[in-house]
């Protein structure tokens, strides 16, 4: 545990980042397993945009790889692309 007063409220800051990172992070693990369990291309398309930006602000804010965010991005397209 903590002893110094400072090393109390990195703490506390550290467990609130961790809460709000995992909150981002798991919603775009849910929209991008939304639109990979889509059979529709049309619903796929239009909800791309979406879960693109969610991707970008979780690389943006550190949360994940730059190349993490382009590989998934890439991965969704090549998806919505195969549909028919």
């Amino acid at each position: 545990m903590a002893n110094h007063a400072s090393a109390k409220k990195a703490s506390r800051q550290n467990e609130r980042r961790r809460l709000h990172n995992k909150y981002y992070a798991k919603s775009t693990r849910n929209a991008i397993r939304a639109i990979r369990n889509s059979a529709d291309k049309k619903t796929a398309e239009e909800g791309a945009p979406k879960v693109y930006a969610m991707i970008d602000k979780l690389a943006k804010i550190g949360v994940i790889h730059k190349n993490k965010a382009s590989n998934l991005k890439s991965g969704i397209a090549v998806y919505i692309n195969k549909l028919q």
